[in-house]
């Protein structure tokens, strides 16, 4: 009997040891999926520093499980070629888990490459509705999808009298989903689309955009793409005498857009994921990134910080860095308090509310719009 004792305690211990494998040493490696070249590289840098916070919050505290939290940035330039290229950097350097991931074109490619190493992803900017149907099972978004982006912009529309509504894309991942969902909304809604047009990014001349949409006479304009390039579009459509409504999509909400648009942008509308500034429960994150990085907080700043909060919550609760049991535990999350708002999570590993608010552009700043 003692030898069946001994043998079952021998095999309990080698259980406890393989199953809290990544705790036997004395870091835990996250990886950080951001843009940090290329025209997205500002919202690249500010998820990266929220997450960056935050890692030096808890490991302030005493880290996880008394283990200290170290971070790898892998660059995804929002293109789908360097984000896989990324990705399998991130893979190899053996990390527990990642949190980032801003355009969902780019981050596509990924999850396979994430998926196929059972490493979970808590994506905290891109909200394509592909992301969703191309999830193997360990991708879980804190912001909330494009279908919910387009219900709040068809609701603006109604609310403005819009009987006949443009929409301009990109053709990545991201934009085209947002277009063809407002498509799909707009119409069920009652809303004429009087053109669905695509933009090649990067593309400087908008003159023939503008002619055509204008002989469509829209009520409305919606560039559902990013704002390097939808403020040239604002830009020449006001020059050119389209002075109806123009919005734009949560992949422009910086004020970036209205440097480049200047007069052009105000009374433009943002459909926008929760920012810091209209987020009591985020004041105090927001001083201490300032504190931190001697810049205002972005767009971002608050789903990456929470991003990064819940996944540690999620490793504790685990029990363990295995990267299934954190999977495991990420599906059971109830109700995380984050600075952006609770978070739940449906069947498919997507946000369970809309977070969606309407922005509008006065001066050189987003106000909420009342």
């Amino acid at each position: 009997m003692r030898k069946v004792f001994s043998v079952c305690l021998i095999l309990a211990g080698l259980f406890m040891v393989m199953s809290n494998a990544a705790f036997a040493t004395d870091e835990l490696k996250i990886g950080i999926m951001v843009p940090t070249t290329g025209s997205e590289a500002t919202y690249g840098k500010d998820m990266e520093n929220a997450i960056l916070l935050a890692v030096s919050e808890i490991n302030a505290k005493g880290g996880i499980a008394g283990k200290t939290i170290v971070t790898v940035t892998a660059d995804d330039a929002c293109d789908p070629q360097q984000a896989a290229a990324a990705a399998s950097k991130l893979v190899s350097e053996n990390v527990n888990a990642v949190v980032g991931g801003y355009c969902s074109g780019a981050t596509l490619p990924t999850l396979k490459i994430y998926g196929d190493a059972g490493i979970p992803i808590v994506l905290t900017a891109a909200n394509s509705t592909k992301l969703v149907s191309a999830n193997p099972g360990n991708t879980f978004l804190v912001n909330s999808t494009g279908d919910d982006q387009a219900i709040t912009a068809v609701n603006l529309f109604k609310q403005k009298g819009v009987k006949k509504l443009a929409v301009i894309h990109q053709g990545d991942g991201y934009s085209e989903d947002l277009a063809k969902l407002t498509e799909k909304k707009g119409k069920e809604a009652g809303i004429e689309i009087v053109a669905m047009e695509v933009v090649n990014k990067g593309e400087q001349d908008h003159s023939a955009l503008v002619t055509r949409l204008k002989s469509k006479s829209p009520d409305a304009v919606f560039w559902t793409a990013y704002y390097a390039d939808g403020a040239l579009v604002i830009k020449q459509l006001r020059q050119n005498g389209y002075m109806k409504l123009i919005a734009v999509g949560d992949g422009s909400n910086s004020p970036k857009l209205m440097e480049i648009a200047g007069k052009a942008a105000e009374g433009v509308f943002c459909f926008s994921n929760p920012t810091v500034e209209y987020l009591p429960s985020a004041k105090a994150f927001g001083e201490n990134y300032k504190k931190k990085f001697n810049q205002e907080p972005g767009p971002y700043s608050a789903l990456s910080y929470d991003g990064m909060n819940l996944l540690a919550d999620a490793i504790k609760r685990a029990g363990s860095a295995d990267k299934a049991a954190i999977v495991k535990a990420l599906k059971a999350t109830k109700d995380f308090n984050g600075i952006a708002g609770p978070i739940v999570f449906t069947p498919e590993n997507k946000l369970a509310r809309s977070n969606f608010v309407v922005l509008v552009a006065k001066g050189a700043n987003w106000e909420l719009n009342k």
